[in-house]
């Protein structure tokens, strides 16, 4: 009787075990959302290797598909115009209307009619990772290739190539501005400053604290796609990501990732790089989380696997818990002394010296403070009112996926400075405006501004002179 007993037991357990099985399958494929991603694969590292290297050319020809279809992508620098390293500022409207439309049309039209014809640029709608369902830590390919060549450490992924054109992102190795020595100009002497070269270049600059605080952003922690692990997206092991990895220079070369702030997948944001130029006046850091200071931001992503807003992930790839009261703060410190790129024709003020400004910076100089409405947001000197806005662009377009992303609102995005904004492109959180002809075609029409072409000509005139 024991014995029938326990074998009826076990027929039971048996069974329960058939029907946990789908049931967890279910939620792996998706079917029921989770907030952690898994952590104990079953699958070897050459089993997925092979699976994602076989998957990529369709991945990025679908991707650079959808941003043929969406923008302009070719090279056409705008006559004399530089950014401070010299490399050319593309100029024009990249983003594509609707056939049979004109600008001049579409700001006419309300935002229920614009949704209900569905005629907002598919360019002006948030931009998906290049592999959405996938994310993770993408570069550009001259950060890759100097980085092999400096260190022998290499940040290709086997699975994804970073996505815009050279011509479209910032120079490259961008200069080094420092607020304590406005004198030297750029202290970068042309490098990209790495582990190999630091010391040569800042000894004698900074104090020693600053030193450190440069050598750890420049040190390499995991990552979640750059590890030891068998679900890395590296070829080999790797030691991971620097800070200056995708803040190039203390700038940026626009690496992509995504937001960790949302779950699922689908809802995350694109986030491309943003510069840490001026962070010393800066009071948010994170597009949407609010972190209040760049020490919060600076220890929250080491320990979170880098954007990713997993600490699970993290522990498994390997987590790079930092001491508050000296490598936080050292790293923070250095941050901090990032400056500006030199404005030779910006006043004390923030604002055009007329004796050196051109008559089209004036006139956008005196739009931007007026009816083209910016400087509600970016106020001088700097540009920014160290606050969040939500520009409700949800208004213009019905929610619905694209390439693995679920299109819908914005939210509340912090306001980036404009000082030096001419050498940070693309623009907005993701990237989706290729250049500053694009984000003044943007506001005018979520706005409502009603600016004329020749308003929008000088509009762009004085945001390159910032």
């Amino acid at each position: 009787m024991k014995t029938k007993f326990h074998k009826l037991r076990w027929v039971v357990l048996a069974a329960g075990l058939m029907m946990i099985v789908p049931a967890a399958r279910s939620q792996d494929n998706g079917k029921t959302p989770s907030s952690y991603a898994p952590v104990d694969i079953h699958e070897s590292f050459t089993t997925i290797m092979s699976r994602m290297t076989a998957a990529k050319p369709e991945i990025m020809h679908r991707h650079m598909a959808m941003l043929e279809q969406r923008y302009d992508l070719s090279n056409r620098p705008a006559p004399g115009v530089k950014m401070s390293g010299g490399k050319a500022v593309q100029e024009g409207v990249r983003v594509k209307l609707a056939s049979g439309t004109t600008w001049d049309q579409l700001s006419k039209l309300s935002p229920e009619q614009i949704k209900e014809r569905d005629l907002f640029p598919a360019g002006f709608q948030p931009l998906p990772h290049p592999n959405h369902p996938e994310g993770g830590m993408v570069f550009p390919k001259f950060e890759i290739d100097e980085i092999k060549k400096q260190e022998g450490r290499d940040l290709t992924r086997f699975d994804l190539d970073f996505d815009f054109p050279d011509h479209l992102i910032p120079e490259f190795p961008p200069p080094i501005y420092l607020t304590t020595r406005v004198d030297l100009g750029d202290v970068s002497r042309g490098k990209l400053v790495t582990l190999d070269n630091y010391y040569e270049l800042f000894n004698g600059i900074l104090n020693p604290k600053q030193l450190e605080g440069l050598r750890l952003l420049l040190t390499t922690f995991p990552q979640q796609q750059f590890n030891a692990t068998e679900d890395r997206r590296s070829e080999r092991p790797s030691r991971g990501v620097a800070c200056f990895d995708c803040h190039a220079n203390g700038h940026t070369n626009r690496a992509t990732h995504l937001a960790g702030d949302a779950r699922p997948q689908e809802f995350r944001h694109r986030v491309n790089t943003p510069s840490l130029r001026g962070v010393n006046i800066q009071r948010l850091f994170g597009s949407q989380r609010a972190l209040k200071s760049v020490e919060d931001f600076t220890e929250f992503e080491q320990r979170a696997a880098y954007f990713d807003g997993d600490p699970v992930i993290a522990e498994k790839k390997g987590v790079n818990i930092l001491d508050r009261g000296s490598q936080v703060h050292a790293m923070a410190e250095f941050q901090e002394l990032l400056d500006f790129p030199p404005a030779p024709k910006l006043g004390v003020d923030g604002k055009l010296n007329p004796r050196k400004a051109e008559a089209a910076e004036m006139r956008g100089q005196q739009l931007f403070f007026g009816k083209a409405r910016c400087a509600e947001c970016h106020q001088a000197p700097y540009y920014t009112d160290n606050l969040m806005h939500n520009l409700q662009t949800e208004r213009f377009f019905k929610a619905h996926p694209a390439n693995g992303m679920m299109e819908y609102a914005d939210g509340p995005i912090k306001t980036f400075p404009l000082r030096g904004v001419k050498d940070s492109p693309p623009y907005m959180h993701d990237g989706r405006l290729l250049t500053l002809d694009d984000t003044v075609e943007f506001f005018n029409l979520v706005l409502d501004l009603q600016l004329a072409p020749s308003e929008k000509t000088d509009l762009v005139a004085f945001l390159r002179a910032l």
